[in-house]
């Protein structure tokens, strides 16, 4: 599967919450830090455009540093929820919280006509965090409560890739979160060792 870009944003996970829960991404060194994709509050506003939870020339200038820390809050939580889940069973405090965040309200849309007589999707008002949180955790909720969908969630089988992904291949064999990522990078290793190999 292709990994669909916005930036250095990556949208391949299959699903809106796995996404969100990709933008922290595994250290790049072995017991290095992990590399923050949500550093800054554009970079939230990015990544709700490239999720397409915001239509495109929204007006997301209330995003700021708390929208950020909330959206950093859910992501920990879907990664606790999701990783717990793929193993065995999440703490049943975590997904009450997942449940209170997606009570709320998701943003409505509507279908605007464009001057070309195109429909776009833009929204009925500003979205609000709060809107736009929980549209993320319904996302979640449908996951899990999805047993198709739930079969198919996949742990990246990459070196030290920690990212879940919804594996929606022929045959259900996909193996990494994202084939010109962690897939290249194994291919990469798989060629040195055997350079090494026939070197000695």
């Amino acid at each position: 599967m292709a990994a669909m870009v916005f930036g250095d944003l990556r949208f391949d996970a299959g699903r809106v919450c796995l996404d969100l829960a990709a933008t922290l991404l595994p250290p790049r060194v072995p017991g290095g830090e992990p590399v923050e994709r949500l550093d800054t509050p554009q970079r939230l506003r990015d990544w709700l455009t490239g999720a397409g939870l915001a239509p495109a020339g929204c007006p997301l200038r209330a995003a700021d540093d708390r929208w950020l820390d909330r959206f950093r809050l859910l992501r920990d939580l879907l990664r606790r929820v999701v990783g717990a889940e793929l193993t065995g069973r999440a703490a049943d405090r975590d997904i009450d919280a997942l449940n209170a965040l997606a009570a709320a309200a998701p943003p409505a849309v509507r279908a605007v006509r464009t001057e070309d007589g195109g429909l776009v999707r833009r929204f009925a008002a500003v979205p609000d965090c709060a809107g736009l949180l929980s549209a993320v955790a319904r996302d979640a909720v449908d996951l899990l409560t999805d047993a198709t969908a739930r079969g198919q969630l996949r742990q990246c089988a990459g070196d030290s890739c920690s990212l879940v992904y919804l594996d929606t291949s022929r045959g259900r064999r996909r193996r990494w979160c994202s084939s010109e990522v962690c897939g290249n990078r194994e291919r990469v290793a798989r060629h040195r060792r055997r350079a090494v190999a026939a070197r000695n």
